[in-house]
């Protein structure tokens, strides 16, 4: 995976000292997190390069727009991705694990939006890259965790918008429900119309609702994207 600048439409992301490099589920996240109540402050959870916070930077008016990232060589990084866009002094990155954060930041003001690309993979399998492991597996912050500290630091209108694999949708609406948190909007995303549902962005709140749930198709061919895939991201990549 390349280590090269990644160049967005108004921002670039330098990427050589992060495990996790630019993908596809942060800017899908970063682009489909719903700004219709304006939300003036705002946390990403694991920013790693710092991607989908500098995408709700462009998109939005937020005053506050904190992240939060454990691991020093990615928190770094993010510093000074934020540094070098326009929103600088809008963005901000805590270097601390998501426990810690909580409990320093429950009492304080709550969040109107909370968005997370966590790690996803539970199996038992490792790479061997430190780094890389904790970007990836969700052992370095299991969803009840992530579900738990989302709604201390969720204001009452608020919501918490993640993504994570199909298969693990079922598990976290009933993880969140535990924290009074309700889906209201689910997106199902496949790679083509034949492949497999792969992702599920999942939309939380307080509020218990029927979720609106809509589907997701990114390609027609190899590289021959769908309009709805392009209409949702062509505010970011410089080709579309």
């Amino acid at each position: 995976m390349s280590a090269s600048p990644f160049k967005f439409k108004q921002f670039t992301i330098e990427q050589d000292r992060c495990a996790m490099k630019i993908g596809t589920d942060g800017v899908l996240l970063g682009a489909w997190s719903s700004l219709a109540q304006e939300p003036e402050s705002v946390l990403d959870i694991g920013t790693g390069t710092g991607l989908i916070a500098l995408m709700i930077a462009q998109r939005s008016d937020a005053e506050l727009i904190d992240a939060l990232e454990i691991e020093e060589n990615a928190y770094e990084q993010a510093v000074e991705n934020f540094e070098n866009s326009d929103w600088g002094d809008r963005l901000f990155c805590y270097h601390a694990a998501f426990d810690e954060f909580v409990e320093e930041m429950q009492d304080e003001e709550k969040y109107d939006l909370i968005l997370s690309n966590p790690p996803f993979y539970t199996e038992d399998y490792k790479s061997g890259n430190e780094n890389r492991d904790q970007a990836r597996f969700a052992d370095a912050l299991p969803l009840g965790q992530l579900m738990e500290g989302a709604s201390l630091l969720l204001s009452k209108t608020g919501h918490f918008d993640v993504i994570l694999p199909f298969s693990e949708e079922e598990t976290a609406i009933k993880i969140a429900e535990t924290y009074q948190l309700y889906p209201s909007k689910i997106m199902r995303v496949k790679g083509t119309a034949e492949a497999p549902t792969k992702r599920s962005l999942i939309s939380f709140g307080f509020e218990k609702t029927s979720a609106e749930i809509e589907d997701l198709i990114i390609e027609i061919s190899r590289h021959n994207y769908t309009p709805e895939y392009i209409n949702l991201v062509k505010d970011f990549y410089l080709k579309m």
